[in-house]
């Protein structure tokens, strides 16, 4: 039996399915793109710009935050973080970088409902305070943690 012919069978057939849904109103090509970026915060160079540029106008400090990391990472091309919040109503979460070129590296909106924590992977220029940034109900917290990195991710 031919395999390439499946292959183009089966790659065919979705794209069709795919075409089909489109001309129903049932998907829409641009909307699996980013919605609501923010892209004054990306462009902050410390905490207290990106909780302005998120819309707040303070932080406060928290223990209900966490974040998991390594002390020290190896590669800092690709620091992974988990970041949790008991807090309440937990909006949203952002992870911040002090000594990176912008300091908001990465931002995730939390639905209701959902358990609030994320896992990503940032890249580190050199050994910085790192923050994870909560808005839980309305308001802004914060935790910090220092991570040492030993080859750096940004050029280095």
């Amino acid at each position: 039996m031919n395999n390439d012919r499946r292959k183009v069978l089966k790659s065919t057939g979705g794209m069709a399915v795919l075409g089909l849904a489109a001309s129903a109103g049932l998907f829409k090509p641009g909307s699996a793109w980013a919605q609501g970026w923010n892209k004054d915060a990306f462009a902050t160079k410390n905490m207290a710009d990106t909780v302005k540029a998120m819309g707040g106008s303070g932080a406060a400090q928290s223990a209900d935050i966490v974040i998991a990391s390594p002390d020290i990472a190896e590669n800092g091309a690709v620091v992974p973080f988990t970041i949790s919040s008991r807090l309440p109503k937990t909006e949203s979460i952002a992870l911040l970088v002090e000594k990176n070129p912008n300091v908001l590296a990465a931002s995730f909106n939390i639905p209701a409902g959902t358990e609030a924590g994320v896992t990503t992977r940032v890249k580190m220029g050199q050994t910085s305070n790192v923050t994870a940034l909560v808005k839980a109900d309305g308001k802004f917290y914060y935790t910090t943690k220092e991570v040492k990195v030993t080859m750096g991710g940004c050029g280095g």
